[in-house]
């Protein structure tokens, strides 16, 4: 593996060792946290179809009591900087180490796990940068039991679950009508629709670089498509494990997910699928791009070269005409001698012939076609 690695682009090189940062000969369900890691913040929704509970837990323990009637409950966990906090957590869920290593050990490639009375989702959200170009990426877990789901996510700043929030709370359409199979494909599919935003403000940035790459292309173009293309493959990284994940799940079934579930996990497989032909669509504007910067680069350079061409072409036979009369010449020798030297109007005739001359080349350049640009931008 290393040595393939070794002959890996940078940035696939990079990609591919985020995944393969465990020790060889790591015992299964080592946990390893991440010093940067936030503090983990536990958040609680239980629900029935009469009854609302929103609360923050302080430890994990707080949730047993919600865990055993049966409400829906939903556990959000926020940060993964806390291994202690981690491992209660597991022992009050039942997890399984694999799982709890799963969850910690970020980043995990998007897959589905069953472990019978349990079931593990893996998946990636994204989120669109406020301020800046990009999004934000992280990790969430989806523990699907009998009758709760505990989601863990990276870190608290960003989600797209405030949708599924206020659904639960104001009590629209029919999600407190179901089940936790039902609540967990509402936040997965929250965290497919999450990519849309991101990939319409990509859409925005790939059509203001189609103008730029064409009008006035600059190196700072160039980084900008080269980041776009990176930054697309991570959607595509992201985006593309987590469809195998959904149609796996539709298709072998679980006993935690009823079959009208299935039917809704059918539309969220649908998303995914729209999500990739996006990205593949923008991806493959990207590279075009690449190419149309490439080309009107050379077009850029063949303007300039064509200027200087028509320029050097004028001045080819006025220098001509002057190198003529800056010989040294003897008439008393020979008549043939340049005799118009002694002639009264000799030097404003010579001047209008060379101006003649750069006239008529330009005229000739003009009637060709050769003066005019090769590119020309219509804009509505």
């Amino acid at each position: 593996m290393v040595r393939k690695l070794r002959r890996l682009p940078k940035i696939v090189k990079r990609l591919y060792e985020d995944e393969f940062h465990h020790q060889p000969g790591t015992l299964p369900g080592t946990i390893f946290i991440d010093e940067d890691a936030p503090p983990p913040i536990i958040f609680l929704i239980d629900y029935s179809q009469t009854n609302f509970i929103r609360e923050q837990m302080t430890i994990p323990e707080d949730c047993v009591p919600y865990l055993e009637m049966d409400s829906i409950s939903w556990v959000d966990v926020q940060g993964l900087g806390s291994q202690d906090i981690l491992q209660r957590l597991g022992k009050v869920f039942k997890l399984h180490p694999l799982v709890l290593e799963d969850i910690v050990n970020v980043p995990e490639r998007p897959k589905i796990e069953d472990y019978e009375e349990q079931l593990l989702f893996i998946s990636r959200m994204v989120v669109p940068k406020e301020k800046t170009c990009g999004f934000y990426s992280e990790q969430v877990s989806l523990i699907l039991g009998k009758n709760y789901l505990l989601t863990v996510q990276e870190e608290p700043e960003h989600d797209c679950f405030e949708g599924v929030r206020s659904r639960i709370e104001k009590s629209k359409g029919i999600i407190r009508k179901q089940g936790a199979d039902y609540l967990a494909y509402a936040v997965l599919d929250a965290i497919i629709d999450g990519f849309f935003p991101v990939l319409e403000l990509y859409g925005e940035r790939i059509e203001e670089l189609e103008e730029e790459v064409i009008v006035k292309p600059n190196p700072q173009t160039l980084q900008n498509i080269y980041q776009i293309r990176r930054e697309l493959l991570q959607l595509r990284r992201a985006i593309w494990p987590q469809r195998d994940a959904i149609n796996s799940l539709i298709r072998d079934g679980s006993d935690l997910i009823s079959e009208e579930v299935r039917i809704y996990l059918r539309d969220c497989y649908d998303h995914t699928v729209q999500v990739m032909d996006m990205v593949e669509t923008y991806r493959e504007l990207a590279s075009g791009l690449m190419d149309v910067y490439l080309s009107a680069v050379s077009n850029k350079m063949n303007e300039i070269m064509k200027v200087l061409t028509v320029v050097s072409t004028i001045f080819i036979p006025l220098t001509f005409v002057a190198g003529i009369y800056g010989m040294n010449f003897n008439t008393e020798k020979s008549p043939y001698n340049m005799p118009e030297l002694n002639w009264y109007w000799g030097y404003p005739v010579c001047l209008a012939v060379m101006v003649a001359i750069a006239l008529g080349l330009l005229f000739f350049f003009w009637q060709r076609g050769w003066l005019q640009n090769s590119v020309t931008i219509k804009r509505n």
